[in-house]
């Protein structure tokens, strides 16, 4: 079992540029109700990821900041306060779980640290239960 078995492609998940606004990451958040989604830059990299919490201190902490206004807020000046640290595709099974263990979902990336999507916890859970679920019924 290796991690392109779970893995979820770029095209086929939400992510954000760097670049993006403040709201525009709100919104996106809202719209697929996710409380976080990976951000890349213009080279196509994973640099990190932005959280709703994150957002939130960023409204809280600056003096004047309204959701109107948050259009004029870059997320490279948005603080990211969990870091989801990626794995390479031919990474090894152990690698991707224990980052799954205190990650929703795993970045992951190519030998040039290219961003090509995600594996989410909830698949890697899924295929164990249905793993022990096989084995229950062999018994």
């Amino acid at each position: 079992m290796n991690v392109a078995f779970f893995l979820i492609p770029k095209k086929d998940i939400v992510y954000l540029k760097e670049n993006a606004t403040m709201r525009q990451a709100l919104e996106r958040m809202e719209y697929h109700t996710y409380s976080a989604v990976p951000l890349i830059n213009d080279k196509g990299e994973y640099v990190g990821t932005i959280t709703e919490g994150d957002l939130l201190w960023k409204l809280k902490n600056t003096l004047g900041l309204t959701f109107q206004n948050t259009e004029d807020i870059n997320l490279s000046e948005v603080e990211q306060h969990v870091q989801n640290s990626p794995v390479t595709i031919d990474a090894q099974m152990e690698d991707l779980i224990s980052r799954a263990v205190v990650q929703n979902f795993v970045p992951v990336v190519d030998d040039q640290q290219i961003f090509i999507g995600i594996v989410r916890r909830r698949e890697m859970i899924e295929y164990c239960s249905k793993l022990l679920l096989q084995r229950k019924v062999e018994r």
